[in-house]
C-alpha cells in the first residue's frame, strides 16, 4: 500500500506566528519579548522538535521553567488556533491520500503539537486515523534524510512506494535523495495533481512533481 506524508504548516494550514505570540503572552503573563528571547531564539523550540521533552506534559513543563509562562495544554492549542488557517483544498488532498493509501502527517513540531492536535485541526485528526508522526518522536528534524528513512520504517513503505509534501524545497530535496516522489507544496490544485500522478504511476520516472 502506498504512504502518503504530508507537512503540516504552510501545507495543510497557514501559519503566521506572528498571530500566535502576543496570545502565549497573554496567557502566560510573560512579554512577547521575553517568550521569544528565552525559549525560541535560545533554541529550545528546536531541541524540542528535535526530541527532547518527548511528552507534552515534559514540554510545558520545561516551557514554564525557562520562560516563567506555566500553560495547559488547551492554552497552547488556543494560541497556536489563532496562527493557523485551515487551506480547504490541501485538507480535501489529504482526505483523498487517505483514500488511496496511508497518510500521515510528517512534521517538524514538537511532542505538544502531537498532543495538540485534535484540538488545533480535528479535521486533520479525523483524516489520519492516529497516524501522525513529528519530528520529536522521529529524535530528528526534516531535511535531514534519516527522518524520511525512520518515517517509512515506521510504516513499513519503502521510497518507490512513499509520497512525500512539503512547502520547504529543502525538505523536499531530503527526501528527494532517497528516491521518494516528492512535490514542492504551492497551491491545492497541484497537489491534487501530483497524487492522482503518483497513485496512477502516470510518471515515466519518480522524482519531484
Amino acid at each position: 500500500m502506498d504512504l502518503y506524508l504530508f507537512d503540516f504548516d504552510k501545507t495543510l494550514y497557514a501559519y503566521d506566528f506572528r498571530k500566535r505570540l502576543p496570545e502565549l503572552a497573554r496567557l502566560g503573563g510573560q512579554s512577547q519579548y521575553h517568550l521569544a528571547s528565552t525559549w525560541w531564539a535560545a533554541g529550545y523550540e528546536r531541541r524540542a522538535e528535535s526530541g527532547e521533552w518527548p511528552t507534552a506534559d515534559e514540554y510545558l513543563a520545561e516551557f514554564a521553567r525557562v520562560t516563567g509562562a506555566s500553560l495547559t495544554l488547551q492554552q497552547w492549542a488556543d494560541a497556536r488556533s489563532l496562527a493557523m488557517t485551515r487551506i480547504d483544498g490541501s485538507v480535501a488532498a489529504l482526505r483523498r491520500a487517505a483514500s488511496l493509501g496511508t497518510a500521515s502527517l510528517m512534521s517538524n513540531n514538537p511532542s505538544v503539537f502531537e498532543a495538540a492536535l485534535p484540538l488545533i485541526a480535528p479535521d486533520v485528526a479525523e483524516a489520519l486515523h492516529g497516524n501522525v508522526l513529528v519530528s520529536a518522536a522521529l529524535g530528528i528534524r526534516k531535511p535531514d534524510p534519516r527522518v524520511y528513512v525512520r518515517a517509512m520504517e515506521h510504516y513499513g513503505s519503502d521510497p518507490e512506494h512513499t509520497f512525500f509534501v512539503d512547502d520547504s524545497a529543502e525538505n523536499v530535496e531530503g527526501a528527494a535523495e532517497l528516491g521518494i516522489y516528492t512535490h514542492l507544496f504551492t497551491t491545492p490544485e497541484r497537489l491534487d495533481d501530483a497524487i492522482s500522478a503518483f497513485s496512477q504511476r502516470v510518471v515515466s520516472s519518480r522524482g519531484t512533481a
